[in-house]
């Protein structure tokens, strides 16, 4: 949520901030009319109390008080009526009200863009910051990580779609155990990188999916229970960031770094004719998730290092990939500034989301209330991080289509085969 102090002292940023992103900045004005009332109301009120209390205390110094007060009885229901009618103003356009129009705008417009964030409209303008890794070269003709893993009968579509219907995948044999083995993978990693494991509910509340700003704007694609108002999650971000709500954290314990393995629910209905095979764009997955809580001088320093604790799953596996900064017109409602790390994926030719890494600045823990406390000041809000270390569904595919053999067979990579105790996927028939 949009800080309104900042909109107060520097409404110019925000409409640049908006602009970037390609959106309307006339909501600026709206907050600013609604916050002069606000305000006004505020002062308004103020100003009547102050004028009652003064005609009080004049008619508690007169000798015969009765007739001062008759004399004076429809100032002061005047003032009376002024006083409830603007406290009651101020009260429906306070900014911490829920049905506040004031704070619907704060809530539904995005997180205030870094100066670092290139500009652009979309993926095109994307700004490479590096590329890790030589892609492989083929002596054969390599194939889609779809039809590699229902040849060696890992994958089963027909199946999955009998149960739950398009974009779901059924997994078995050695894919099951590559894909809990990359969990663990993945996890350890983390570990040593200094994350605590936490295993969330993966159904959370709608109090929960607002204050990290996937409510009200990406409502459309949540799956949900309508008569518990439950959400089955769409990231672990969500329940990894606001488990701190509504607390103070002291400073000394920063950064607090939290990773989960959990399985992510979210409608592709947005996303009508694109990756519809394989596992690139499905509406369950799995992905381990990595959230950091951190103050906020140090947050975009902490962002760096979340890219780094990424990269270096990537590193282990030995897959090819690159580090993208988004540009203004790509980067996310929560996000201050965003890296997408790319895996290169032969079946494309091209290199394909795997992580997305955010500072999400003040903007979650201003709706989630966790704020930091030194130890000679007040209370203020931290910054929220999160990102993806890694999505298991696109590993398991750029693993196959990396390491496949012209046999339709496909190697594991070495870091990997203690975890799935074999090191390679051969066909049915073979094993």
């Amino acid at each position: 949520m949009l800080d309104i102090g900042v909109v107060r002292r520097d409404p110019d940023r925000v409409r640049r901030s908006a602009v970037r992103r390609g959106l309307d900045p006339s909501f600026v004005d709206d907050v600013l009319r609604f916050d002069e009332e606000y305000r006004s109301a505020l002062s308004t009120a103020e100003t009547a109390k102050a004028e009652k209390n003064r005609i009080s205390a004049e008619i508690g110094r007169t000798a015969d008080k009765a007739s001062a007060a008759a004399e004076r009885r429809d100032e002061l229901a005047a003032l009376t009526q002024t006083i409830a009618s603007s406290e009651e103003r101020a009260r429906a356009l306070a900014p911490d009200r829920d049905d506040s129009p004031l704070r619907a705008l704060l809530s539904s417009s995005p997180n205030l863009l870094d100066d670092s964030v290139p500009d652009g409209n979309n993926e095109r303008d994307n700004v490479i910051v590096r590329a890790v890794g030589t892609p492989r070269e083929f002596s054969f003709e390599s194939r889609p990580h779809w039809e590699i893993g229902e040849d060696l009968g890992v994958f089963d579509f027909e199946r999955a779609a009998k149960l739950s219907g398009s974009r779901f995948t059924l997994l078995r044999g050695p894919g099951a155990r590559l894909s809990r083995a990359l969990a663990s993978f993945f996890l350890d990693l983390a570990a040593e990188r200094g994350y605590t494991e936490v295993s969330p509910p993966y159904l959370v509340s709608r109090a929960t999916m607002w204050s990290t700003g996937q409510l009200s704007k990406f409502a459309d694609a949540m799956f949900r229970d309508p008569d518990a108002d439950l959400f089955m999650i769409p990231t672990a971000e969500v329940p990894l960031t606001a488990m701190h709500g509504g607390e103070i954290l002291n400073a000394t314990t920063l950064p607090r770094r939290y990773t989960a393995h959990t399985p992510c629910f979210r409608k592709e209905a947005g996303a009508a004719g694109k990756d519809t095979r394989g596992l690139i764009r499905q509406h369950q997955f799995e992905k381990v998730e990595l959230v950091w809580l951190a103050d906020p001088e140090s947050s975009f320093d902490a962002l760096e290092r979340l890219v780094s604790d990424a990269e270096r799953v990537l590193q282990a596996l030995e897959l090819p990939y690159r580090v993208v900064s988004l540009c203004a017109g790509d980067t996310g409602f929560n996000a201050a500034k965003t890296y997408d790390l790319e895996v290169w994926l032969p079946s494309a030719a091209t290199y394909r989301e795997i992580s997305s890494c955010s500072n999400c600045t003040d903007f979650q823990a201003r709706r989630s209330a966790i704020r930091l406390r030194r130890s000679d000041g007040k209370p203020e809000l931290v910054h929220t991080l999160n990102g993806s270390a890694l999505a298991i569904g696109r590993t398991v595919a750029a693993i196959l289509e990396n390491y496949q053999r012209e046999d339709g067979s496909v190697d594991m990579p070495k870091a990997l085969v203690p975890y799935t105790g074999f090191d390679r996927i051969l066909p049915e028939e073979l094993r």
